[in-house]
């Protein structure tokens, strides 16, 4: 008896264990052959489960009727699992098959073997559901020739269906996506594949660029016979790595499920394996004493019995692979390089008839062009086709949503309607007790007459949504219905029926066609008297996904960039004052870029700002990041008295392998990476080390910086701001603004090196800054703090004279702008602080500050509340 379980495979093995399990709960004091079917049954890995499925068997039914049967057997009371029996048919039936099994040449008992001896047990339960002689055909087909010679070798009969995925099949059904362009890689795989030796294309590529596509445009060609004769009968299937190491539990479990399907690829030479993220098979399923994939492999593709498409990035490729010189000469490499911004629209245009059928929505050709165009502009840490694929996916996914959820309208109706319900509850409850009825009985009639205009305004609108709804959900179906036929038309053809393929396409979906266009036209006359759904995806809607995924506000990428750039010098002047040149300087080089006379492969602008301090060079980068990318955040700063030593420079792309803060990345890498719009200022630019000036070359001249881990940083989106103090003195001292300019370059060429400054778009200077200015600058401080008063409702006001008094306290030639924080730090701030916290300035108070010849006066709402000496 221990010997006959010895020889049962681990699947046999747990089929037992299941009915063990099954029996206790039924109370039956034997395992019966019934348990271990039914145990068989809820395992879907079992080759029973195979047999069932190809002979497209309804599985549940058999399983309510093995139920039956078990229930029917005799049950004993207060069982344990320790008192259960092996029965006496359950022993004859392992038996039955230990003879078989040694008929057949097998070293263990398999699952297969079992069912097939014993067949006539089942002619009461899998017999009322089968014909018992084809599932014994369908079991034979499964095993082939292959032995038992291992406990887990029946998990691996049938293995390429279990691990696989035949793309040629699902080619054939018209499940794959179209495949636009890239004939020139499509045609190359198809030489290296009817190559005799080495006929192992791998796709080399970054993700999203389309490697996984190219392998189904060649299932689809192959189904289509538009490849040379000798591909013409090929199957491609799919090896899913995942599937063929999960539960791999015992030693040598994945070498045998592996080996199973190199077994079956062999014996059958028209198939092909297609592995994506092939250098996953490196290193796959090995432990102390065991073997790789890539070693199980390698003997069968270099004798050419294994045909193999591989894929995956470059990356992987020569971390993987050119280690391993072996594998590597095994495969020919065919690199997929990323679509044009032209190509990926064409792709698109391909695709947007499946998009559509699935989301039910429309596509208009503007959306495709903004997605490619959007993503391929903003978002560039990924790859087209994959990135704008995505953003209209996602697009489509919005407004299919909105379309199957309530209306806006609607929704707010029916709230409306709940808010009056619950007013008119509690009125009515108030009514009882109240002196004052008849007010609140006329109060409760207003209610019930808004209630009935919103009643009839809410009936109006579902009529109306579900009249919207009903027409989209026909044009849905339509276009579904116009998709099945296409791919019906398409198989007739490839089998030769002609007649029924132009009855399909000359038939039906012209009738189709003309219902399509009747129903989108009364969809149009629908939206020009006002539609509550939007069925569109229009180049809003792809600019919002791009928004979300970036954010950058939906209105900057679709209002005329030029148009707003127009306006840039008006605004950088509010918050910029005394400086027009300079701000004409910036503005020029900024219209010239958005213009499209730079480079595109540069920074938007890059400036050097030279002057004293405190004349407003700070205060223009903070405006232009919120100006340009609607947030002062987008500033990104760096203090460069921080990076005045070599060892420092690091910090900016990062540490070298092996030290310390390798993992951590670059500073300026890392900060432009993950807000890769923004305005980046080098603060006193002239404090850093020579080695920064040459790491600012790179980026001043490609718009892009290679961090120390290798990956490639985009600076295209950024505006570059250096500021220094060099010439200060000689801007002081020289009024006259020509001489002044001719001296501060002279200064500055002596300073810094000639390349440097060539790739600077402007070097502007700062003048400094007068009384005038000055006054002008105590208006744009007063905004801001107004506006933070305007969070607790108090309006702050100063009166001329005391802007004069504070303009002149905080006036200083060499300081600039700066002490004027201080002035009105001193003057207003802490007084109004003080006022607040002893309660005299509350909510909603107007407080306005004058001076006389002595004092600082104070007045809240007109009445005065302090008086101070200057």
């Amino acid at each position: 008896m221990e010997k006959l379980f010895e020889k049962l495979t681990n699947q046999m093995m747990e089929a037992i264990e299941s009915g063990l399990s099954l029996a206790l709960h039924n109370k039956n004091p034997e395992v019966h052959p019934l348990h271990v079917l039914w145990g068989l049954l809820t395992n879907t890995n079992t080759v029973l489960n195979q047999a069932l499925n190809k002979m497209g068997v309804d599985k549940v039914a058999i399983e309510l009727e093995v139920k039956s049967a078990v229930d029917r057997l005799p049950k004993v009371d207060n069982i344990t699992k320790e008192s259960i029996r092996i029965g006496r048919e359950l022993i004859q039936s392992l038996q039955n098959a230990e003879a078989l099994a040694t008929r057949m040449g097998d070293k263990f008992i398999a699952v297969d073997t079992w069912l097939m001896a014993n067949l006539d047990m089942f002619k009461d339960t899998l017999g009322k559901f089968v014909d018992l002689m084809e599932l014994k055909k369908t079991l034979e087909a499964i095993r082939g020739d292959k032995k038992i010679e291992s406990k887990s070798a029946d998990e691996n009969l049938d293995a390429l269906n279990k691990y696989g995925i035949d793309l040629t099949e699902k080619a054939r059904k018209g499940e794959l996506d179209p495949v636009i362009g890239r004939d020139e890689e499509i045609n190359r795989m198809t030489q290296i594949l009817i190559r005799k030796t080495k006929n192992n294309p791998i796709l080399l590529g970054e993700p999203g660029v389309g490697k996984t596509a190219l392998v189904e445009g060649l299932a689809q060609r192959i189904v289509k016979k538009e490849v040379p004769t000798s591909l013409q009968n090929k199957k491609i299937v799919a090896l899913d790595m995942t599937a063929l190491i999960a539960g791999a539990k015992y030693r040598g479990e994945f070498e045998d499920r592996l080996k199973a399907v190199v077994d079956e690829v062999k014996a059958n030479p028209n198939i092909i394996l297609f592995i994506d993220e092939i250098h996953t098979i490196v290193g796959a399923g090995a432990s102390e004493g065991s073997m790789d994939a890539a070693n199980i492999l390698k003997p069968a593709l270099a004798r050419g019995e294994l045909r193999t498409i591989g894929a995956t990035t470059l990356k992987e490729y020569r971390k993987y692979f050119e280690k391993d010189a072996a594998l590597q000469r095994r495969f020919q490499p065919v690199k997929v390089d990323e679509p044009s911004v032209n190509e990926a629209i064409r792709i698109l245009r391909g695709l947007r008839e499946r998009l559509e059928a699935h989301h039910h929505v429309l596509i208009k050709d503007e959306a495709i062009v903004a997605a490619v165009k959007l993503t391929d502009r903003y978002i560039t840490d990924r790859f087209l086709p994959d990135k704008a694929i995505d953003a209209i996916d996602e697009a489509a996914a919005e407004i299919r949503m909105q379309i199957e959820s309530e209306p806006f309208e609607l929704a707010k109706i029916k709230r409306e309607i709940e808010q009056l319900m619950v007013e008119k509850e509690a009125l009515q409850l108030e009514l009882e007790s109240a002196g004052n009825k008849e007010k609140i009985q006329k109060r409760i009639e207003e209610i019930e007459k808004e209630l009935a205009n919103l009643e009839e305004e809410k009936r109006k609108l579902e009529a109306k949504f579900e009249e919207e709804k009903r027409v989209l959900k026909k044009i849905a179906e339509i276009k579904e219905q116009i998709e099945k036929l296409k791919n019906e038309a398409e198989i007739a053809k490839r089998e030769g029926n002609f007649h029924k393929a132009a009855e399909i396409e000359y038939g039906k979906i012209v009738e189709l066609r003309k219902e399509l266009e009747e129903l989108e036209k009364k969809w149009e006359e629908m939206q020009k008297q006002g539609t509550l759904l939007k069925n569109a995806v229009d180049e809003e809607a792809v600019a919002d996904v791009v928004s979300k995924w970036t954010g950058i506000p939906v209105n900057k990428m679709l209002q005329s960039e030029l148009e707003k750039i127009l306006h840039i010098e008006d605004e950088l002047k509010k918050w910029v004052v005394g400086q027009d040149e300079a701000v004409a300087a910036v503005a020029r080089a900024i219209k010239r870029n958005k213009a499209g006379l730079g480079d595109p492969n540069r920074p938007i602008g890059s400036f050097m700002f030279l002057g004293p301090t405190g004349v407003g060079k700070t205060e223009t980068a903070k405006t232009l990041a919120r100006f340009l990318f609607d947030d002062e955040k987008a500033l990104i700063r760096f203090d460069m008295s921080e990076y005045m030593d070599k060892i420092s420079v690091s910090k900016l792309i990062g540490a070298a392998p092996g030290y310390v803060g390798y993992e951590e990345g670059g500073q300026l890498t890392e900060a432009v990476r993950r807000k890769p719009y923004s305005v980046i200022l080098f603060d006193e630019i002239e404090k850093a080390h020579p080695d920064v000036f040459n790491i600012l070359l790179q980026v001043l001249d490609d718009g892009r910086l290679t961090d120390n881990k290798g990956v490639t940083v985009d600076f295209k989106n950024t505006i570059i701001i250096l500021t220094s103090n060099i010439a200060s003195d000689i801007i002081m001292e020289i009024k006259d603004p020509n001489a002044r300019k001719e001296a501060v370059w002279a200064e500055l060429k002596r300073r810094m090196k000639p390349e440097f400054l060539n790739r600077l778009d402007e070097v502007v200077v700062f003048n400094p800054l007068g009384k005038e200015q000055v006054k002008q600058i105590v208006d744009i401080l007063l905004r801001k703090i107004k506006s933070r008063l305007a969070e607790r409702d108090i309006d702050l006001e100063l009166t001329d004279r005391a802007k004069d008094f504070i303009a002149e306290v905080g006036f200083d030639p060499v300081f600039g702008a700066r002490p004027l924080k201080r002035a009105l730090a001193e003057v207003v701030e802490d007084k109004l602080a003080e006022l607040i916290l002893e309660g005299k300035v509350k909510e909603g108070d107007k407080v306005e500050f004058d001076v006389d010849e002595n004092n600082i006066i104070v007045k809240v709402n007109g009445v005065e509340v302090a008086r101070d000496p200057k």
